[in-house]
């Protein structure tokens, strides 16, 4: 009877002690409550002992938690209707007003993230949330930050995801994109335009100082075309390569002038009744032997 109660008192005392020995993990804290009034001093990783009834110990986590903001939609300042989203990194900073000062610090970091998610859309303009995602980020990290230190909460960091752009927003960029682009590329024709321009000025003036150069650049494109395997080749003939071999070619020594006396033929009044003029013809020969014939009617 006696080796009886010893046992039970025994078993007793060894479940008192399990249930005042817990274990905090590595990336745990415990903060420790004895009879309802939180202890000031948070409990490190390790084995520690509470005192049975008196004592109870709640564990929070201080490893960096991720949680996704459910996509938004708002309107931005310049009346464009958009879906934004985003991701928030975060950590507990201090254990106890964690425990004490929010209910569910989880829930209260993703009521804040989603306002001020949607705050930030009303601020923004729409090339703000396409191009400028970096100070973005800083302001939604500094408008969560701000309720979250009063809870013991440290943001770490902030990003927005995506951003849905409705389907007449979508086209409308699309044409801006390609008329900018035709824009960029008809400058870059004009550009090569006014330099192949100015290369061929100076190009002009050299074969102006020299004229074999025109017929060496000729040749160069008969090579040129002839290399296609070409049957027949049209090839323009330009006004001064022929001025040049014109000028290239030696004048050669004319013949002697020789003046012939002019003669001078009478027609008779009484042939014809209706006419009393005279007619007289000059035949003047130039110096290569060509007759020329000049009439004169008096």
């Amino acid at each position: 009877m006696i080796l009886y109660a010893v046992a039970v008192l025994v078993g007793l005392g060894l479940l008192g002690l399990s249930s005042s020995i817990r274990v905090v993990k590595q990336f745990e804290r415990g903060v420790v409550f004895r009879f309802g009034r939180v202890q000031p001093a948070v409990r490190a990783p390790g084995l520690m002992l509470l005192i049975p009834i008196a004592d109870r110990l709640e564990k929070v986590n201080m490893q960096i938690i991720t949680m996704p903001v459910p996509a938004q939609d708002g309107i931005t300042r310049d009346n464009v209707t958009v879906r934004v989203d985003a991701v928030v990194y975060f950590n507990v900073a201090d254990p106890v007003r964690v425990a004490v000062d929010v209910q569910d610090y989880v829930s209260a970091i993703g009521q804040v993230a989603q306002t001020s998610l949607r705050s930030i859309i009303g601020k923004s303009e729409l090339d703000d949330l396409l191009s400028n995602r970096e100070g973005l980020n800083q302001g939604l990290e500094l408008m969560i930050d701000s309720p979250a230190l009063g809870w013991g909460v440290q943001i770490d960091r902030v990003e927005i995801k995506d951003v849905v752009l409705p389907d007449s927003m979508k086209r409308s960029m699309s044409r801006q994109a390609e008329a900018e682009r035709e824009r960029r590329a008809r400058v870059i024709t004009a550009d090569g335009e006014l330099q192949a321009s100015a290369k061929l000025a100076q190009a002009a003036e050299t074969m102006t100082e020299h004229p074999a150069a025109l017929q060496l650049r000729l040749l160069q494109t008969v090579v040129e075309v002839a290399a296609e395997k070409n049957s027949t080749l049209v090839l323009p003939f330009p006004v001064e390569l022929l001025r040049f071999l014109e000028r290239a070619t030696p004048h050669t020594a004319h013949a002697p002038t020789r003046t012939a006396e002019p003669t001078t033929t009478t027609t008779p009044a009484n042939i014809n009744d209706e006419s009393s003029a005279r007619h007289t013809q000059h035949t003047p020969v130039d110096a290569r032997g060509f007759a020329l014939e000049q009439s004169r009617f008096g």
